[in-house]
């Protein structure tokens, strides 16, 4: 577990035409380390709009961290550190057997007390709760355990020193109600977070579930996607993977993190179990920028929300950095869509040698996501094209419906030779 200390600009509203200075607000919240290497989660609503980060070791050590990724809809975030030797990652239990009134602990950074220990019970299970009209969240532990400012993205623990949430949110006046992110679920979005395809751009193509009952916690596969090197390398529907290079496998996110930092081409044994017989097998990693895939979506894509922005320059800019050509999906053609979106931009003409032509799209496909923004109409399109976080997200993630397959693939974008 580590402490986190953040710095923002705040400006001051109290001056005529918004002309007051500029002043520092320093915030604080607590980490959970999840890699060795320095990766660490916390919730999207600590590092949300930072200038700087710290972070405070048990040691004493500080580093200066770095967000890699984050989940608004989720309040889930991974920074990176970059410490001088490996860190102690902590031990993840699984939340599937939960019982009310057992003991848990809080640690965290209570505050600006760093770690401060608290316990209590599991008041309930399965909570939904709205922090604001921004914030909802769904399926939380509620607890008793003092649950303070400070504490969020900071572990939740059994009796067995295993993290079993990651302690969210509190009550406002209310006592001893607190409430975390069931571990289960939060490792699911924390795997899309460290993605290899997202951090290194190296693809695998291993589609999985993670099972989670009790004592019974494995990697379960699906059918590998088409033409990857999953399927490339002989892996099935039902294997189980026990181990991949040196790293021992319970969920998706020790799966990631075996392939962390290894490039297009390098070579990772995996340890699988196949009708009760083990036996290795070799997966070669390929370059997600290189094809275009057949796959579910499983991260979550969240409308982006930007309605005032003229349609004409959106259009050009289309054309100029991704080079498409977009219109909204006609209702002639709404039996097109797949019911899990609620729209998307019909692409009318995809310019030659452009980044969508050289990855992959085709006229006539159907544009349903940007990053992790869906794009339902062209204000949407605009809101990422005109984000000033662009730069961050290249090589740009898009999904495509095409027939009744959804796909993705990457596009690395040239933004200084754009309008």
């Amino acid at each position: 577990m580590v402490n986190i200390h953040s710095e923002k600009t705040a400006r001051s509203e109290d001056s005529l035409f918004g002309s007051g200075k500029n002043r520092k607000v320093n915030g604080m919240g607590t980490g959970i380390v999840v890699d060795p290497r320095g990766y660490i989660v916390t919730n999207h609503h600590v590092v949300d709009g930072v200038d700087s980060l710290r972070v405070t070791m048990l040691d004493g050590s500080t580093y200066n961290a770095r967000v890699i990724s984050s989940n608004q809809s989720e309040d889930l975030a991974i920074i990176k550190i970059d410490p001088n030797k490996k860190l102690t990652v902590m031990p993840p239990g699984t939340s599937s057997d939960l019982m009310l009134g057992e003991t848990v602990i809080a640690v965290g950074n209570a505050f600006g007390y760093e770690h401060t220990v608290t316990s209590g019970i599991i008041s309930s299970l399965s909570r939904d709760v709205e922090v604001n009209e921004k914030q909802s969240y769904k399926n939380l532990i509620q607890t008793d355990a003092s649950i303070n400012p400070g504490n969020s993205g900071g572990p939740l623990l059994n009796l067995d020193g295993e993290v079993v949430g990651i302690n969210v949110a509190i009550r406002a006046g209310a006592q001893r109600i607190g409430f975390a992110i069931p571990i289960d679920d939060a490792r699911k979005i924390i795997a899309d977070l460290i993605s290899t395809e997202f951090l290194d751009h190296t693809y695998h193509g291993i589609l999985a579930n993670d099972i989670k009952q009790g004592d019974k916690q494995m990697l379960v596969l699906g059918d590998p996607a088409k033409d990857s090197p999953a399927e490339k390398s002989g892996l099935k529907k039902d294997d189980i993977v026990m181990k991949a290079g040196s790293v021992n496998v319970v969920d998706r996110v020790d799966l990631e993190r075996a392939f962390m930092g290894h490039k297009p081409g390098d070579t990772i044994d995996l340890l699988i179990r196949r009708e009760e017989k083990t036996q290795t097998v070799q997966i070669t990693l390929a370059d997600s920028g290189s094809v275009v895939r057949t796959t579910p979506v499983s991260a979550p894509i969240v409308r982006a929300q930007n309605n005032e922005i003229s349609n004409d320059p959106t259009l050009e800019k289309t054309w100029e950095v991704l080079g498409i050509r977009i219109s909204k999906v006609p209702e002639t053609q709404k039996h097109l869509l797949n019911p899990r979106y609620e729209g998307g931009m019909l692409i009318e003409e995809v310019r030659p040698q452009s980044p969508a032509a050289m990855n992959g799209m085709r006229r006539g496909d159907i544009l349903v996501g940007l990053h992790i923004w869906e794009t339902v109409n062209l204000s949407n399109v605009s809101y990422v094209l005109s984000n000033s976080k662009l730069p961050s997200f290249n090589p740009l993630k898009f999904y495509i419906l095409r027939k009744n397959e959804t796909l993705y693939g990457h596009l690395p974008l040239n933004l200084t030779s754009s309008p």
